[in-house]
């Protein structure tokens, strides 16, 4: 098979580039610790490398699976958790409904009610979203501020219920942990930019993991990884 225009000129083939790209973004690693194994595979890559092709190729891994999302249901489960960038904290917003499937992220330098809504007009624009019947969230005074302007301008339906209970998104919570599992080795990340690319790369192997992708069991890692290559027009 001709490698994809996506992949040419790299020095490493397409596989040894999304199987660098797919752990990074899915386990616990480090860039050395993939640097390592790799060398026990007997492929040498530096560490810097597999950082580009992760600042590449992980943004690109959550564009086209996009189109292959299950749709969600109308339950919204919304929070957000701090992130760790250049020595500063900064928000990262979460949306999934009752089963735990993701909706959609955004990283923001701020919380507040600007933030808020346009994180809710993100979410919205997802073709496997369904507008909520219901939006819990926690005890954050922006939130509502939020939901109240997005209903002022028909962005969201006027029978839409908010609800501010927090003990309702311990689902999200989990969902929370695993990206600060994943996290935890990078060490903070060094711009706001690389942080939004590798997050969305983390986030598309979650919805993966998850089983969120039409045709792919959650308990089936062999499918997903079949999926993953597909995608980037390494498999028929």
């Amino acid at each position: 098979m001709s490698t994809p225009a996506l992949f040419k000129w790299r020095h490493f083939l397409p596989e040894i580039i999304l199987l660098n790209v797919r752990w990074y973004c899915r386990y616990p690693l480090s860039y050395r610790n993939l640097e390592a194994m790799m060398v026990e595979r007997g492929v040498e890559v530096d560490h810097s490398t597999i950082n580009r092709w992760v600042l590449k190729y992980a943004p690109e891994l959550d564009k086209r699976l996009r189109p292959h999302l299950k749709p969600t249901n109308d339950s919204w489960k919304v929070d957000e958790t701090y992130i760790q960038i250049k020595g500063k904290w900064k928000y990262l917003y979460l949306a999934v409904d009752s089963q735990g499937d993701t909706f959609n992220f955004m990283l923001s330098a701020k919380r507040d009610s600007k933030a808020a809504a346009r994180f809710f007009r993100k979410v919205l624009k997802a073709s496997h979203v369904t507008p909520p019947r219901v939006i819990n969230v926690d005890k954050n005074a922006a939130y509502p501020v939020a939901i109240e302007r997005l209903k002022s301008d028909q962005t969201l339906a006027a029978q839409t219920e908010l609800r501010q209970v927090k003990y309702l998104n311990n689902l999200i919570e989990q969902v929370h942990r695993n990206i600060k599992r994943i996290v935890k080795p990078m060490l903070g990340f060094k711009s706001f930019n690389s942080a939004r690319q590798t997050l969305r790369g983390i986030e598309a192997m979650n919805m993966i993991r998850k089983g969120q992708i039409q045709g792919v069991e959650r308990s089936d890692v062999r499918s997903q990884v079949e999926f993953v290559s597909r995608i980037f027009g390494l498999v028929a």
